[in-house]
């Protein structure tokens, strides 16, 4: 009977390892917080242009602040996901990475 090997853990190189869960946490609520500071900026100004008469522009303050809390929850739920593009490659014995040099 054949055994199999067992497969070893992938190497986490630092450049791709995810950020710790307070920092994620503290990242998704600063881009919350943001978004609903800008829908609160919207509406504030919706209701001081409405009043100032300027009736162009409370419409485009009232889409922000209908839209803002959508945008917000995507971006609060958004994951940070880190990948340079790099792949490690198997070390293994079967699979040299140079070639022998020219005197052998």
């Amino acid at each position: 009977m054949a055994r199999e090997r067992s497969r070893e853990p992938e190497a986490v190189r630092i450049t791709s390892a995810a950020s710790s869960r307070n920092d994620d946490i503290r990242t998704r609520q600063r881009r919350y917080l943001i978004s609903m500071m800008l829908r609160t900026v919207c509406f504030i100004g919706m209701i001081l242009a409405s009043l100032a008469g300027i009736h162009w522009l409370w419409p485009i303050f009232l889409v922000g602040a209908i839209v803002l809390p959508y945008v917000a929850v995507v971006m609060a739920n958004a994951t940070t996901s880190r990948s340079d593009g790099f792949d490690l490659l198997d070390g293994g014995p079967a699979r040299p990475q140079l070639g022998p040099g020219p005197g052998r």
